[in-house]
Formats: structure tokens, C-alpha cells, sequence
């Protein structure tokens, strides 16, 4: 089994998958500065934007492993994008109107 290994032979493939794509996203948010991957975006040949809207379903399904989920939550990944981005606007639009005296945009 050990020199299986040495030469690369990974005995738990969807882990090794799961931790190369949470590192992959990791680098995203890095370089980007946010974890809106465009569900089409590859990134070091994996389906990023495919895999954390897939990640995104499963919890809202609850079938989400929880080994994956913490550490998704814990770098900040939006489980329900649209919901977060509406907050995040209205918190622009409420600075805003305090600043302008209206919300006229």
C-alpha cells in the first residue's frame, strides 16, 4: 500500500477531488477577491463555477458533507448568492440615501 502511494495511487478519490477543487477556490478568492465563480469558470482544469453551484444545491438539499461544508463557510461562500447580493446592495442603498438625502438612483 505505502509504495502504491510513493507512485501517486490515491485510495480516496473523491476526497483528493473535493480538497483540489476547495484549494482551487481558495486561489480564486485570492486573486479575485470574492467567491462569485461564474458557473462556467474552469480554473486548473476543474469546473470551479460547476462544482461550488453544486455544493450550493447540495446544501440546500442538506445532503451537503459536513467535512466540506465548514470549511466552504468558514472562507465565506454564499450558500444563497442572490439572496446575499440583494442584502448587500440594499446596505448600498441605505449608505446612499444617508449620504445623498434620497434614494433616487
Amino acid at each position: 500500500e505505502k509504495q502504491l502511494e510513493d507512485v501517486g495511487i490515491v485510495w480516496d478519490v473523491l476526497s483528493e477531488c473535493r480538497e483540489y477543487k476547495y484549494c482551487l477556490l481558495v486561489k480564486f478568492q485570492q486573486r479575485e477577491g470574492h467567491l462569485n465563480v461564474p458557473t462556467r469558470h474552469i480554473e486548473g482544469g476543474a469546473r470551479l463555477g460547476q462544482w461550488l453551484n453544486q455544493q450550493r444545491q447540495r446544501k440546500k438539499k442538506g445532503t451537503l458533507d459536513k467535512s466540506i461544508e465548514q470549511p466552504l463557510e468558514d472562507l465565506g461562500v454564499a450558500w444563497n448568492f442572490y439572496s446575499e447580493l440583494w442584502e448587500k446592495n440594499y446596505l448600498l442603498l441605505i449608505k446612499f440615501r444617508k449620504r445623498e438625502g434620497h434614494s433616487n438612483v
